[in-house]
């Protein structure tokens, strides 16, 4: 059976699949199981997709770290000329250890410290996104006592519904994120009056793994009304943020056509003079990484099958979390009957299912490649049950680059202290 799906930059050859020009087998006797790798030809034809679709219009994409950020792929960003959207000040120390440009820095989240907007201030971020009016009174108290001025936006929430699941939700009237529709223009008004403040744009983002564009074209044109009354009050932004969201293929999805979301957008900010910006991040890494793991142990219960593989749920949340599919692909594909299997890692957990209900030929042993795991993979990691983090490498051709070397125990307990 031909495999369901495999994104740019996976092939198969010889039976055996390969990220580039690197198999898989060599891969994991190299670097062991599980493992992270990562297609720097993916990741860096995705970017300049999205480039390319807006390059008629003044944009900044600004890659959303959350979604990845890994030193080594943050930099290759970087030097492919992406700005960043960060959610917090270790972010912000990420972006500039892999030398990117402060501004080119846009900083979201609903609960920024008074240290990290210090922070951001000393640093010269191209721009905060206020998220309530609670935090730009902080903002301006802060700014003022360091003799600065903050650049701000308002994320302002249109109460969009981008169809997608709850948890990834975030333009709807009872998301915690964003000002609400109506409570944005005096908030405005506030800010303008206020000191340590500079108003230069406007933020929104209605949620992730959007695979249609009514719910983007609906918020614009709401966020470009306000824009409209703004400029009649005496205050012109300078740049408008559309946040990101746009989704990738994971099983059966159509992706957005980024040429058709470029124009549609750019059609409706016709009247518009100042600089888009945009913050994809699922987009650009998802399909640009894989989690590779081993199969442990083949089980049979009453009415299940299961492959128990030495990846689990603290290595890829997305599944126990989302109810998220992710494709699952031998790594040596074989002619013997497939069977019908749950794929589940060794966490004590019931949630602790990677795949279920998986048609694969595999016998104890054979690796199996998790597909489309570029994206809110590595980056939610954790090490519940003592586990360490798995290594994380960039394939670039045949050439390997270790972007994040194996924990080891002594990694996982560096910063506790026993009892006396």
């Amino acid at each position: 059976m031909p495999d369901h799906f495999l994104p740019y930059g996976v092939t198969r050859e010889d039976g055996i699949l390969h990220v580039e020009q690197c198999s898989l087998s060599d891969l994991a006797q190299q670097f062991g199981t599980p493992c992270y790798v990562y297609s720097k030809a993916a990741i860096s034809a995705a970017y300049t997709e999205f480039a390319n679709a807006f390059a008629g219009q003044n944009t900044l994409i600004c890659y959303a770290v959350k979604a990845n950020g890994n030193l080594g792929l943050l930099g290759l960003l970087s030097r492919l000329g992406a700005g960043f959207d960060i959610v917090s000040g270790g972010e912000l120390r990420r972006v500039l250890a892999a030398g990117g440009d402060p501004q080119k820095i846009v900083f979201s989240g609903v609960g920024k410290s008074a240290a990290e907007m210090r922070q951001a201030l000393s640093t010269g971020i191209l721009c905060f996104n206020v998220e309530s009016a609670a935090e730009l009174r902080r903002l301006s108290q802060v700014a003022c006592s360091m003799g600065l001025t903050a650049p701000i936006s308002l994320r302002v929430n249109p109460d969009v519904d981008a169809q997608t699941h709850p948890y990834i939700a975030t333009g709807l009237k009872d998301s915690k994120f964003g000002i609400a529709y109506g409570d944005a223009f005096p908030l405005y008004q506030e800010a303008a009056a206020l000191p340590g403040i500079a108003i230069h744009g406007i933020d929104c983002h209605i949620g992730s793994q959007i695979t249609e564009l009514s719910p983007f074209l609906a918020a614009l044109e709401k966020v470009l009304a306000l824009i409209e009354r703004l400029k009649g009050a005496g205050i012109t932004l300078q740049h408008v943020d559309m946040g990101g969201g746009v989704g990738i293929r994971y099983r059966d999805e159509t992706p957005l056509n980024l040429a058709e979301y470029a124009q549609a957008m750019q059609a409706l900010l016709k009247g518009f003079s100042g600089r888009l910006l945009l913050e994809p991040g699922r987009r650009i890494v998802g399909n640009g990484g894989l989690l590779l793991t081993r199969v442990e142990y083949l089980k049979s219960a009453p009415e299940r099958e299961f492959a128990v593989v030495d990846a689990a749920m603290n290595d890829l949340i997305r599944p126990a979390l989302y109810q998220a599919w992710h494709e699952i692909v031998p790594v040596l594909a074989r002619v013997a009957q497939n069977r019908i299997l749950d794929v589940v890692g060794p966490v004590c957990e019931s949630g602790d299912i990677l795949g279920t209900a998986r048609s694969l030929s595999v016998e104890e042993g054979d690796l199996l490649a998790i597909l489309s795991a570029g994206a809110y993979g590595s980056s939610m990691g954790s090490n519940y049950n003592a586990r360490p983090r798995p290594p994380e490498i960039l394939v670039d051709g045949r050439a390997v680059t270790i972007i994040r070397r194996a924990e080891s125990f002594d990694d996982q307990i560096r910063n506790e202290i026993s009892a006396p």
